[in-house]
């Protein structure tokens, strides 16, 4: 996309009518409130739906495997978002790429709210997959097609609509969570299905008066030849696809096993591929190509970070079941209301963040070291969550109040580098690769499950100190290590604050 059509889109959307933000804001933030609010809603319910034995409503698989599978199905939703922001990027731009992920979405829902078998849990994932690829990296890149880049309320602006991602995060588990363990698993599903569609009409009825052209630039449109050249190819892939899948299951080629280390492979292997791609382009300048050197340390920061965020809701879900005190201050507590710790501290702490940035203006921290803050945060969650063992023993129930600590110190973390993240993912991106790039921030978190679902399998209540310690620590010395080449990083960076 060329600065001429930036500076249209910007000039074509309301600038002031959200807390001083421009007017589209309102609109992408309640898309993706109800978004989130679906998506989590289900996943605070899915790891449970798993491994309860089917007398209880759930599918009976053992409890190591679904805790991998759940990490596996993060990756791929993270994956998927590579396709989304292509199509975005080549085919119909970012808005409708939205619109279309929404209908998906729902779709996988509602399929999810059937009760059935395992077949039907798979088309569920496969459609919920594709539809949040499309919509989660496309509307994020539309909130920065807001702001002008030198627009000091970007980042602001985008802690913003990160609380509303977590608005909608917090509320889903406390309600779809209560029916899903309390009353059906299946009914739990459906509100979340319930939940997309009104993201749906909210967008559709809010997107016109709001946005402006926001979302509706092909930033690198394909020819008409090209464009038959590629449909062609997608329909022989997926034809291919199909016949594999069709050929290997059968078999017993293809497995749940089997899926958890080719997706291990591909969560390392396609963002390599994608930034080598990026930087030989000839459609990126040569300051573009140093912005991606400067990207890449982060990126890897981002992997180290979400490893340990997204365990929140695998290994710290299976923790709040089995390991924890349900019964606390006269009320029992659902496992899965854990799930709504981390986002309730971030729409708490998300208005003082922007606050405090906004505040110190030039003089914040720069975007590395708020990339190195992050890390540190995040070790220290699982050097908290060790103590307990140390302290008690592996066979006593824990105090609740230990979780809420760990969530409460990886939300710091999380708010120093994820809508940081997104916002310095915008400025970074080379403009022909603009929604792709945003596409590539979220493999950061594809990288980190596909890695989580290789290493689940070490965690159990014997190995839960060593466990926590070694990925706690590791991440400390990563912090450490960007802190220290932060300078350095900035430069390459090329005046981007």
């Amino acid at each position: 996309m060329s600065d001429l059509n930036k500076q249209k889109i910007v000039e074509s959307v309301p600038q002031r009518g959200f807390f001083g933000h421009p007017k589209g804001l309102f609109t992408l933030f309640f898309t993706e409130f109800w978004e989130r609010f679906s998506y989590y809603g289900m996943k605070a319910i899915l790891v449970y739906y798993m491994y309860y034995e089917v007398s209880q409503g759930g599918l009976g698989i053992d409890e190591n495997t679904a805790l991998a599978i759940v990490s596996v199905y993060g990756s791929l939703v993270y994956m998927s978002g590579i396709i989304g922001g292509w199509l975005a990027d080549r085919i119909f731009g970012a808005s409708k790429a939205v619109f279309y992920g929404g209908i998906l979405i729902m779709l996988g829902h509602i399929t999810l709210a059937i009760p059935g078998s395992l077949s039907l849990f798979i088309v569920s994932m496969v459609l919920i997959v594709l539809g949040t690829g499309l919509l989660k990296p496309n509307v994020s890149s539309v909130v920065g097609e807001l702001y002008s880049e030198q627009d000091q309320r970007r980042d602001a602006g985008f802690s913003i609509f990160y609380m509303g991602i977590n608005l909608g995060s917090f509320i889903a588990p406390l309600i779809v969570g209560t029916i899903g363990m309390d009353y059906n698993f299946h009914l739990g599903f459906g509100i979340a299905a319930i939940g997309m569609f009104l993201g749906l009409v909210i967008f559709i009825y809010t997107k016109k008066k709001n946005l402006g052209l926001a979302g509706t630039y092909v930033a690198n449109p394909l020819s008409p030849a090209e464009r038959k050249k590629v449909f062609l190819s997608i329909g022989i892939g997926a034809v291919l696809l199909a016949v594999i899948v069709a050929i290997t299951i059968p078999l017993g080629l293809l497995t749940f096993d089997s899926l958890i280390v080719i997706v291990g492979i591909l969560g390392i292997l396609i963002p390599t591929i994608y930034f080598i791609v990026m930087f030989r382009s000839p459609r990126t300048t040569s300051i573009e190509r140093s912005r991606l050197v400067a990207y890449i340390p982060l990126f890897i920061a981002a992997i180290m970070f979400w490893a340990i965020q997204e365990q929140g809701s695998t290994i710290l879900a299976n923790y709040a079941d089995t390991r924890t005190q349900l019964d606390f201050a006269g009320i029992h507590i659902s496992p899965a209301w854990f799930q709504s710790i981390n986002p309730l501290f971030i729409i708490i702490l998300a208005p003082v963040f922007a606050w405090f940035w906004m505040k110190l203006g030039k003089r914040q921290p720069s975007i590395p070291k708020k990339f190195a803050l992050g890390l540190l945060f995040a070790g220290l969650s699982f050097m908290v969550i060790l103590l307990p063992a140390y302290f008690g023993g592996e066979d006593s129930l824990v105090n609740p109040l230990w979780l809420v600590l760990s969530y409460f110190i990886v939300v710091l973390g999380e708010l120093c580098l994820s809508p940081v993240g997104l916002s310095a993912t915008t400025k970074l991106a080379p403009t022909a690769f603009s929604a792709q790039t945003m596409s590539l921030w979220f493999l950061s978190s594809a990288a980190a499950q596909a890695i989580n679902a290789q290493i689940v399998k070490f965690y159990s209540p014997a190995t839960e100190m060593v466990y926590f310690g070694i990925i706690g620590g590791a991440a400390i010395l990563l912090s450490i290590l960007l802190f220290s080449f932060s300078s350095k990083i900035e430069g390459y960076m090329k005046g981007i604050q």
